[in-house]
């Protein structure tokens, strides 16, 4: 079994519904979702370059995947998850448009965000004493010799190259897109969400996501706002 800390919106939030009907999955309920009619882009398109982050589900990774050290409990991480949130305020995220990340797309900031950066940084350095060290056969999956220094340190340190001053945070749209396909993806993806991303979001929680087995989609287990208590009560 493993875990990972994410941000996702609300289960109602209108990028959620979009998105899950995109990747064809709502990571909340784990139900299919009926693939939305895209004018210049086939279903059996959007199925097959939505497959990787399909099994994921709609999410910003703050924690990668990780399997609880021995000694450590499920509960014990969300009674640690309860106290982190109470230490931070909720986020006001810039606003979020497509890229390209080499040859996928996502969802990202157009600017840079300090509050993020140190959320994902702190999210990283404060539960990595419940992450188990990686085993030998996770280290060979991983291709080092396209990791900088930085990275390797990252990936032995931390289990995982994209963190601390290598974090760049996004919401993936798609697997891997063939060159030839991607002006005609990035227009497609612009043209659906751009309405919807004129509505700010604000990271207000954080979200454990758990894989059941491995290969296994991976479900929202529960969200965890940002805030001291009193704070949520007068909310």
């Amino acid at each position: 079994m493993r875990y990972a800390i994410n941000f996702t919106p609300s289960a109602a939030d209108p990028l959620t519904i979009a998105a899950s009907q995109w990747l064809g999955r709502n990571a909340f309920s784990g139900e299919a979702m009926e693939l939305p009619f895209i004018r210049d882009l086939g279903l059996h398109e959007i199925a097959f370059n939505t497959a990787v982050p399909r099994r994921y589900g709609f999410h910003g990774t703050l924690k990668p995947p990780f399997r609880l050290v021995e000694g450590v409990s499920e509960a014990m991480l969300l009674r640690q998850m309860m106290h982190f949130t109470g230490q931070y305020q909720p986020i006001a995220l810039p606003p979020l448009e497509v890229v390209r990340l080499g040859n996928r797309f996502a969802l990202a900031p157009a600017v840079p965000c300090a509050e993020l950066n140190h959320l994902a940084a702190a999210v990283v350095m404060h539960f990595d004493s419940f992450r188990a060290p990686m085993s030998e056969a996770e280290l060979e999956r991983v291709d080092t010799e396209r990791l900088s220094a930085a990275q390797f340190a990252n990936l032995h340190r931390f289990g995982h190259p994209h963190v601390m001053d290598e974090f760049r945070f996004h919401m993936t749209l798609t697997g891997p897109v063939g060159a030839a396909e991607m002006p005609r993806f990035e227009a497609v993806l612009k043209r659906y969400f751009e309405p919807i991303l004129q509505r700010r979001q604000q990271l207000a929680n954080l979200a454990l996501f758990i894989e059941q087995e491995p290969g296994a989609p991976f479900l929202v287990h529960s969200l965890h706002p940002l805030g001291s208590v009193s704070a949520r009560r007068i909310a």
